[in-house]
Order: C-alpha cells, then sequence, then structure tokens
C-alpha cells in the first residue's frame, strides 16, 4: 500500500472533536463517578416496576439500610416525616436502639472500601426528643473494627449536622459502615454521607476522573442519555432540581430502572431500585467540565418522555409545553448571565460568580418525528426561542435511534429544508449508531459523500458484538479495532464531523444494564477497555489540520493529520487484516528523522479487567522516520506515527 503525503493543508479539525457521553446508567454516576459512598442516603429510594407504558413506582425509604448487626435483634428502623430536616425530601428515619442491638448499617452498593492515607468524612442530620448519649461512626469487617469515630457526645433537638473524619491502617474490601448510639433510644436521621478525602473537586471518584484526564476530552455531553426523557415525564431529568443545596435536591427514580423487566420476573429487577440522588447535578457537570477543560454539552427534554417506553408527550399548545422551553432559556441564564439575574445569583452562591460560557445545548436526546411525537415543530419552538434571547448558542439536533431507518432520512431532510432560510437553525445534527464491528469496518468512507452544508454530532457510538447486562467481555480488542477504523472516516472528513463520542462511558462491574462500556469499575479499582484506549490515542494524536494524500490502493484504513505550530505529522494505520499490510509512505514535508509510534494489538477476542487493566493499551516506542520509508502494520493492529518535521 502506497501512500504519498503531500505539503497541502485539507480540512481544519474541531479542536477538541473527541469527546465524552456521559449517562447515569450503569451505576455509572450514584455507585460511580459521584464519590458518594452511601446508598439512599436521604431515606427517599423508589421502587421502579413495569414495562413499557406500564410503570409503577413505589416509596422504599428504607432500602439499603438495616439493623446491625445481622442475627442480632431489638433495634428498630422506621421511616418518619412528621419533622423533616427539609420539605423537599420530606422522609427520615427514625432509629431506636436497643441494649442487644444499638447501631445500623448501609448497604453502601457493595460495601465500604477504604485505603490507608485517605481521610473519608462522614456526615449526617440528627435530632432527637430526649435522648442523652452520643453516636459513634465506624467500618467494621466481620463485626472487627477498621476504623472509628465519634460523631457527638450528645445530640441536640434540632436538625444539626454531625461530622467525623474516619481513616485505616490497612485497606478494607467490602466493609460495613456503622452507625451507633452510646446507650438505648431513639434519634432521628437525615442525609447520611460519606466521602474520600481525594475526592476531586470534593465530590468525583478520583481514578475514575484521572481516566477521564487521561482522554483529554473536547466536550462533555450530559446527562444522557434516555435519563433525559424519564420512562414518564414526572421521571424525567429536570435540572432545576439538581441544583441549590444537596439535601435539598429532590431523588427521582432512575428510568434505567426498568430495563430487563419483563414477564418471567414479574416485570421487575435487581435494578428497581435504581435512583439518582442528584448529588451531581448542573453545576457539578459544569465545574467538572471545567476542570477537565471540556465544553460543556448539556442535553434538554423537549416535552417527550422516552420514545423507546412511552407515547407520552405535553402538546405543544399546551401551556405545559412553554415550561420545558423556559428550563432553556433558565438553563442558559444558570450558566452564562450576571451575577444579578435570578439564574445567575444561584450559580454565585453556589460558588461560581464568573459565567460557565455555555456555547451548545442539545435539543432533545434521541427524538424523531413521529404520529405522537412532532419532534420537528418542538426543535422549531425551541430554536426560535434560544436564538431570540442567545443566538450565539449552537443547537444540536437529533437524527433519531439509527442511521439505516426513514427517522434518520427525515430527519436530515427536515433540518437541510430548514437550514436553506436560516443557517443558523442548527449547528450539527447528533447521529447513533451501535452496531457490528462489521458495519463500522464496512462504513468506513459513510461520510466521504455527505453534503457539506451541516455539521455532524458521532454523539453515541460502539462496535457491539453482543448486547447485555453485565458482559464486560463484549469490550474486546476486536471491536475497539472497528472503532478504530471507523474513526479513520469521522477524522478524514473533519470538515462536516466536528464531535464525536463512544457511548455509554461508564459501568459498574455487577452493576450494568447496557454492555459494552468505555470504563468498567468496582468499588476501589477502574480500567480503560481496549476502546477506551482507542479513544485515548485519538484525542491526543491528532493533528489541527488534515494534510492531503494520494492512494493508489487504500489495503487499510488511514488518515494524516498536522500541527503546524508543533510541527508534528500524525499518520494513522488500522489494519483489521489477518496478514501484515506494508505501507510505502513517501511524504513532500521534510521530516527531521525523529519520531514516535504508538501501537496497539492483539487477538480479536482480548480484553482488559481489573486484574489486568493494560492487556490492550498502547506502546509508544522511537520511530526513525524519512521522507521515503516502509513501515509494517502487523494483523489485528491499530498504529499511529508521531513524526518531526521542519519548515522549509
Amino acid at each position: 500500500m502506497k501512500i504519498k503525503i503531500t505539503d497541502q493543508p485539507g480540512a481544519s479539525i474541531q479542536k477538541g472533536m473527541i469527546g465524552l457521553f456521559f449517562e447515569d446508567i450503569n451505576y455509572g454516576l450514584d455507585g460511580g463517578l459521584h464519590a458518594e459512598m452511601v446508598e439512599n442516603r436521604s431515606f427517599e429510594f423508589m421502587e421502579a416496576k413495569g414495562d413499557k407504558g406500564s410503570f409503577s413506582e413505589s416509596y422504599d425509604g428504607l432500602y439499603g439500610w438495616s439493623a446491625y448487626p445481622a442475627g442480632a435483634s431489638g433495634a428498630r428502623l422506621n421511616i418518619q416525616t412528621a419533622h423533616p430536616q427539609n420539605e423537599i425530601n420530606p422522609h427520615y428515619l427514625e432509629f431506636t436502639a436497643a441494649e442487644s442491638q444499638n447501631a445500623f448499617t448501609n448497604k453502601a452498593y457493595d460495601g465500604i472500601c477504604l485505603k490507608p492515607g485517605v481521610q473519608y468524612q462522614v456526615s449526617l442530620y440528627a435530632r432527637t426528643e430526649g435522648y442523652e448519649g452520643g453516636i459513634e461512626v465506624a467500618v467494621e469487617k466481620n463485626n472487627k473494627v477498621k476504623a472509628q469515630a465519634a460523631l457527638t457526645s450528645a445530640v441536640t433537638e434540632e436538625w444539626t449536622c454531625y461530622t467525623a473524619q474516619l481513616s485505616c491502617s490497612e485497606p478494607v474490601t467490602n466493609g460495613d459502615l456503622v452507625i451507633r448510639l452510646d446507650t438505648p433510644g431513639t434519634v432521628y436521621f437525615d442525609f447520611i454521607s460519606m466521602l474520600p478525602s481525594d475526592a476531586v473537586l470534593g465530590l468525583f471518584r478520583r481514578d475514575l476522573v484521572e481516566l477521564l484526564e487521561e482522554i483529554k476530552p473536547g466536550f462533555l455531553r450530559f446527562p444522557g442519555g434516555c435519563i433525559v426523557e424519564g420512562y414518564s415525564l414526572d421521571n424525567r431529568y429536570q435540572w432545576k432540581q439538581s441544583v441549590g443545596a444537596p439535601e435539598q435536591r429532590k431523588s427521582n427514580s432512575s428510568r434505567w430502572a426498568m430495563h430487563g423487566n419483563n414477564e418471567e420476573n414479574e416485570y421487575t429487577s435487581v435494578y428497581s431500585h435504581y435512583n439518582q440522588s442528584l448529588g451531581i447535578g448542573f453545576y457539578e457537570y459544569f465545574i467538572l467540565c471545567e476542570y477537565l477543560k471540556a465544553r460543556p454539552i448539556p442535553v434538554l427534554n423537549v416535552g417527550l418522555a422516552c420514545q423507546f417506553q412511552s407515547t407520552e408527550h405535553v402538546a405543544v399548545h399546551d401551556e405545559a409545553f412553554k415550561e420545558y422551553i423556559q428550563d432553556a432559556l433558565d438553563l442558559l441564564e444558570f450558566a452564562n448571565g450576571p451575577a444579578d439575574s435570578e439564574w445567575g445569583r444561584l450559580r454565585m452562591e453556589m460558588g461560581h460568580p464568573e459565567p460557565f460560557g455555555l456555547e451548545m445545548i442539545g435539543i432533545g436526546n434521541e427524538q424523531w418525528e413521529t404520529e405522537h411525537a412532532d419532534f420537528f415543530t418542538r426543535y422549531e419552538l425551541f430554536e426560535q426561542a434560544i436564538h431570540a434571547q442567545y443566538p450565539y448558542v449552537k443547537l444540536i439536533g437529533s437524527a433519531g435511534p439509527d442511521i439505516s431507518s426513514v427517522h434518520y432520512s427525515q430527519a436530515w431532510e427536515y433540518y437541510r429544508k430548514r437550514t436553506e432560510a436560516n443557517p443558523n437553525f442548527v449547528y450539527a445534527v447528533d447521529e447513533h449508531y451501535y452496531v457490528k464491528p462489521e458495519w463500522l469496518c464496512g462504513n468506513v468512507h459513510f461520510y466521504d459523500h455527505y453534503p457539506r452544508d451541516i455539521r455532524v454530532f458521532a454523539g453515541e457510538y460502539a462496535g457491539h458484538y453482543g448486547n447485555g447486562m453485565n458482559a464486560p467481555h463484549f469490550n474486546s480488542w476486536g471491536a475497539a479495532l472497528a472503532e478504530a477504523a471507523f474513526l479513520t472516516g469521522i477524522e478524514r472528513n473533519a470538515d462536516i464531523v466536528v464531535l464525536a463520542s463512544y457511548a455509554p462511558l461508564f459501568a459498574r462491574l455487577g452493576y450494568a444494564q447496557w454492555s459494552p462500556d468505555m470504563i468498567w469499575f468496582d468499588g476501589e479499582s477502574s480500567y480503560g477497555t481496549p476502546s477506551y484506549y482507542v479513544q485515548q490515542m485519538y484525542s491526543t494524536l491528532m493533528g489541527t489540520k488534515l494534510l492531503q494524500t494520494v492512494n493508489e490502493k487504500e489495503e487499510i484504513p488511514f488518515t494524516v493529520s498536522y500541527n503546524e505550530a508543533e510541527q508534528v505529522i500524525y499518520v494513522k494505520l488500522v489494519n483489521t487484516l489477518e496478514r501484515t499490510v506494508q505501507v510505502e509512505l513517501k511524504t513532500e514535508m521534510t521530516l527531521t528523522g525523529r519520531g514516535e509510534v504508538y501501537v496497539m494489538q492483539g487477538l480479536e477476542e482480548e480484553v482488559n479487567s481489573i486484574q489486568t487493566p493494560l492487556n490492550i493499551a498502547p506502546h509508544c516506542a522511537s520511530l526513525e522516520t524519512a521522507n521515503h520509508m516502509i513501515y509494517e502494520v502487523g494483523p489485528k493492529s491499530f498504529h499511529v506515527l508521531k513524526m518531526d518535521y521542519r519548515l522549509k
């Protein structure tokens, strides 16, 4: 295979093209990215049951909580609402200790994990009506104390926040968080929290954030995904409920609590108690974007419940529909407005006086036009209202759930027609494709012949050898290699594909409703899949412009870009074949002879794991370069050649 690299620049590559799609699926936020270790900390959890078009929720505020130690008796746990800590989350725990059993514990997903050298802050609200003892907190394993501290020696009659620091001298896995009364009696509890001192920004689990940092993402799309829509409109994500004091954010059951329900399991599952605490809300997403140096792309509901689950909608002529548009306008004021505006003031009070500089918003998540869902009309009404006040904001439209159905072609016809009269109508159209690796390999040139009038956001994609719950083996090298091949086409068409993100991002082992996923983790460890490292290679080893090339026969997918400021050329070569391919490279640029090569290679079925996190990962080596050179690309491998050049 021969590639001639000319000295003629091609299209500019959008800075930060490769980014992140985040959704609270697979316990990726509560139980994952959010460093909070307590489950159901406000005693507000709901149990969700049902299937498409038929849902029910029931309150189950004691979920995750039980008397301690197990096997003993005497203590009582009840839920009360008579004198709440706040009215938004009105339920709280009434705990009565006995001589024989004076403590209670939290499920904490798979139990508490502690690391030496890290402190853990436990905080809770408590009050009493006569109890005269103190409160202690501990982490125990097999009824042996591993860490303990006094929260208070005396509880007042008013709701008061008490805190304590825990630390350990040896690692603890799957321990019990124990809250103990000194003497028999009754104390009321609410908003029980435990956070590690190494949490990023005091909120985010460090190892997961470090994996995100290493990608150097250009953007973060949030909060989903189907949770934006909910299995009903009452269940939809409402950003205004996610800001303000954390203890006053209204808990919400997750749309993914319904996943996998069917007649055989009586329309319930192990995920029926999957809830959103909203401990991480829109404010926290914005500050995470700042930390990662990634542009925020929030996605808003347009008055439609999840179209896979329901036909529920608010008619565009109903008064209630105005609320959805107002939410978008108020979000822009929250993000960008002055500190003396209503929503800008809240941002300031939460700790960020300066605007966040929000530039893009997604209008709807994964919407398409049907007899029940007039999405095109909704988009148009949002566009008119937003651009009337914020003409600079770039809007992301939806092409529907796939790139093969009539919904996809109808969407593109709609956007092109409207953009003819209004070039600001849509910035980019969000395309989703969860497909077989064979499709990705066979469609490397998918975007080559797209009209160049409207940009594309490849918002959700992944190579699927299979689907299913809790299936990390689907994140194989074969799937990631196919994604690498397809991404050559995305990079080569950077004039129209301006944003791209793999999905989903996170999955907790044993808690996943959807596979494959980019990063897997348990209570103490995490690892990037081969797909993660492909994303990292593209995000960190990409130029600012394409370089035009001449190719006699394309045996394997490739792309060439360069960074003029750094005087570096990047050549990506993806070999999905069973044989080695020799690539003859000639360049009109003057190379210095110095370079590096990054290589990923393995068997199609190979995966990474907690035990072998770097089984399939890039290996870097020095590379001697020449203006005319032969480079061998081994079977089933992905290579990035980084070659220094000098200006003539």
